[in-house]
Order: structure tokens, then C-alpha cells, then sequence
């Protein structure tokens, strides 16, 4: 059955090129809807770009029957028409507000629906309410699902499990070239691009991580850098790939005190000498209504809590081995002072060259799939991308664990060579720590 999806702003600022994703169903887009785009085209931000993007991409289809009975958006595509405002909805009326752009929207979509009976009207949005309020006067709604993850629960993980292992194998892991080959483990599923394997049986154990290119299983040892040890085997994988110059993309997810962001930077600091800067940014998504622009003080006082727990692990590393007196804290503040060493929000990065750079965006889950793709496309020559997150601790008001850019990342990437990704799932912070985050 034909549809007539109703667009949400939200959706466009979210995709700009929303609107090839509907296959050969119609689209309408409220006229409430381009007055609301206007007010997000300035700006250097992922939603302004989407902004502008969409408003090109409409002006070069523009004419009458834009605003009539629409026009097409390409072979095997429906129609997509502007739709001017109507007299508020009898359903509305009295129940919502008519003043607001969101209760506008809601009310092109019950037009329609009175308008074409034998059409289903779906209104499509991001805005969890506007949902439920298009459910209430018995209206179809959902949330834009292009480039959400199927089902969390199957989300790789980045290593497996493998037991009953013959202890000949085990045996030759410790052995001269510290490989076997994968074949002769005899996995199913087969293993892809640097996963990563506890191997093990009644007697031993040994860690490894299959290599693409050789298509052969690789010990992984532990070892310690810049005063930091690996406490579990999840830690001592992400480490190997944080270490791994042949892997320039990585991504790590955990709950809070798993080691994300101090075994990146821990990393970023051992292999400093490959790159010419080491640069460490976050989104800034703040937890209240009011963002930094209302805060007093220079930009620097303004970030600076933001950035407060990427100079906690900064911290963490340089009071390891003695404190403030060894040599390893002076290289890291010769570092900071000398921008070696460099820390800021995700939006002042922006525009920056990225060669020969160690980059680690800490907070990913916070950051929506086009932003993810926009910061790994800038990536030039001898270039490391660490992507690190928690897919459950989300502050975006339209994301969610299916949707954030860290879970599509993971989603998407999974089995590339150039790609390693591990799920730290034993918190390190502390007992309290870990007791809090599974018990409340």
C-alpha cells in the first residue's frame, strides 16, 4: 500500500538526504518545516550543514508543483509536495496548541489523512512526544530508521570465546612465530578482520586476534605503557589495537570505569613519536537546558568542564610510577605547553588538517552517523582515529542506542581490515565503581 510519510524537522537535521530513503512512497513537507530549517542555516555545526544541504537540494527542484500536486524525486521514487498550512484539525482543536511548529506538523498530517482515505499518512520524527501525541488522535507515527542498528542485542562485540581448544594449538600461540593458522581452529561463524579470540581448554589459555592479511591467529600479550597495566583480557585487545599502526580506525565501548578513554590516551602517548600531534576532543552536549553560550568567562572557562575528565585520565597516567617527579609527567606537560598535546571540544576541531594525527573522540555516543563519517573522512596519511563511548549513557535528545553514531560505526565497519573494535565490559575504576553501575 502507498504511503504519505510526513517529514519532521528533526529528520532533516538529522539526514539531509532523508528524503531518497522512502523508496517509491509519497513525502509532504509542511511549509512550518522550512520556516523552522531557516533557523538552524547559520552555523559550523552538523545540523546547519544538513540545513543548508536540504534547502540547495529543494531549491534546484523548485516550481509550482512543488506547492500543487508535487513533483518527482527519480525513477522507482515517489512525489514530494510542500504542503501550505490548513485551518487547525477538528482534533486538534481545543486539544493542542496551535501556535506551536511542532502541533503545525501534526496537523498537515491529520489533513492529509482526512484528505486521502485510501492513502496510509505516516508521520516520521525524531521527537519522542510528537509521537506519541500523533498516536493519540489515532494517527500512524514512527521514528526515522535509515541508519539505525537492527537489534542491539546482536551488536559485535569484538571478540569471541572459544573453548575446547586442542592444547596443541594453545602450545604453538607460545611458541616461534607466536601464530597459527586460523583454519586449523576450525570456527564457525569464520573469523573476520582483527577480531579478537579467548582461546582455551581444561589446562591453558592464550589470547589472539586474527590478522587479515595472513589469515592466521596472532598471540596478544600484555604489556604495560606509560605506568598503565591491562587489568582484564578486554583491556589487553584494546591495547593491541590502540598500538597497532597497520589498524587506523578504532572503536571502543564500555559502561563507565571500563578504561575507555585512559588506555586511548595511554596509547596516543607510547606511539607519540609516529605522529605530529596527539589531539583529544568530545562533543559538547550539555545536560541542561542552557549550552556554553550562556555561561560567563572566555571560551577557555567555558569548556574547561566539558573537557574536566579528559584531563582525569591525563591525570590518572602522570601520577603512575611517583607522581608529579617522574619523567613521564614532564614529557606530558612539555607536551600541553609546546600543543603536542592538544585537548578541546569537537566543534573547535573542526577544519583542522588531520595528518599524522593521533585523534581520540572521546564521548561518541553523543555524536549522530553523519558526524562520525564527516571525522573519519578527514583522516589524511598516517592519521589513527579512536572512537570511544558508552552506547548506553546518551545525552542527545535525538539519539538513542540504536540510532548514536558509535553503534552505526560499529554496525557498519565490522570485518573492514583498516577497522578493530572491542567492548570493555569489566569495570577497573574502583569496587565502587563497578558495584554502582551494576546495581543502580
Amino acid at each position: 500500500m502507498k504511503k504519505i510519510f510526513v517529514l519532521d524537522t528533526n529528520v532533516i537535521l538529522h539526514d539531509s538526504s532523508c528524503i531518497s530513503q522512502f523508496q517509491e512512497h509519497d513525502i509532504a513537507l509542511p511549509i512550518t518545516v522550512l520556516e523552522e530549517l531557516d533557523n538552524f542555516k547559520k552555523g559550523n555545526e552538523s545540523i546547519n550543514f544538513h540545513a543548508r544541504e536540504f534547502v540547495r537540494r529543494l531549491d534546484s527542484m523548485s516550481g509550482e508543483a512543488l506547492f500543487d500536486t508535487g513533483i518527482s524525486m527519480g525513477p522507482e521514487q515517489g512525489n514530494l509536495r510542500i504542503v501550505i498550512e490548513h485551518k487547525i484539525h477538528p482534533e486538534l482543536d481545543g486539544l493542542f496548541s496551535p501556535n506551536k511548529p511542532d502541533h503545525q506538523i501534526l496537523n498537515v498530517a491529520l489533513q492529509l489523512k482526512s484528505s486521502s482515505p485510501d492513502l496510509k499518512v505516516v508521520l516520521v520524527s525524531k521527537d519522542v512526544n510528537l509521537r506519541m501525541k500523533a498516536k493519540s488522535v489515532g494517527l500512524r507515527s514512527q521514528d526515522y530508521r535509515n541508519d539505525q542498528v537492527a537489534d542491539i542485542n546482536t551488536l559485535y562485540t569484538g571478540r569471541r570465546e572459544v573453548t575446547d581448544v586442542p592444547e596443541e594449538l594453545i602450545e604453538a600461540l607460545y611458541q616461534v612465530p607466536f601464530e597459527i593458522s586460523a583454519d586449523e581452529l576450525e570456527l564457525d561463524p569464520p573469523p573476520i578482520a582483527n577480531e579478537n579470540f579467548i582461546l582455551k581448554n581444561h589446562r591453558k589459555s592464550a589470547l589472539a586476534t586474527y590478522d587479515p592479511h595472513t589469515q592466521t591467529m596472532k598471540r596478544v600479550d600484555k604489556r604495560s605503557i606509560f605506568g598503565i597495566t591491562p587489568r582484564n583480557a578486554e583491556q589487553v585487545f584494546a591495547l593491541n589495537a590502540l598500538l597497532n599502526d597497520d589498524i587506523p580506525l578504532v572503536s571502543l565501548s564500555g559502561k563507565a570505569g571500563t578504561g575507555k578513554t585512559l588506555l586511548a590516551l595511554a596509547a596516543s602517548l607510547e606511539n607519540r613519536r609516529r605522529y605530529r600531534q596527539i589531539f583529544m576532543a568530545r562533543p559538547v552536549v550539555p545536560l541542561s537546558n542552557k549550552d556554553i553560550g550562556y555561561l560567563p568567562g572566555e571560551i577557555k572557562a567555558k569548556l574547561d568542564p566539558y573537557m574536566q575528565p579528559m584531563y582525569d585520565n591525563l591525570s590518572v597516567i602522570q601520577n603512575q610510577n611517583g607522581g608529579s617527579e617522574t619523567g613521564q609527567s614532564e614529557q606530558i606537560r612539555k607536551m600541553l605547553e609546546d600543543e603536542k598535546l592538544v585537548i578541546s571540544a569537537l566543534s573547535y576541531i573542526r577544519g583542522r588538517s588531520l595528518n599524522r594525527i593521533y585523534f581520540i573522540v572521546d564521548e561518541a555516543q553523543n555524536l549522530t552517523p553523519h558526524e562520525v563519517k564527516t571525522i573519519i573522512t578527514r583522516a589524511g596519511e598516517g592519521t589513527k582515529v579512536v572512537f570511544t563511548g558508552d552506547i548506553f549513557q546518551i545525552d542527545h535528545p535525538y539519539l538513542d542506542t540504536q540510532s548514536n553514531g558509535l553503534t552505526y560505526l560499529i554496525e557498519r565497519m565490522k570485518g573492514e581490515g583498516l577497522y578493530a573494535h572491542i567492548t570493555l565490559e569489566h569495570g577497573e575504576r574502583s569496587e565502587l565503581s563497578e558495584l554502582a553501575s551494576n546495581v543502580l
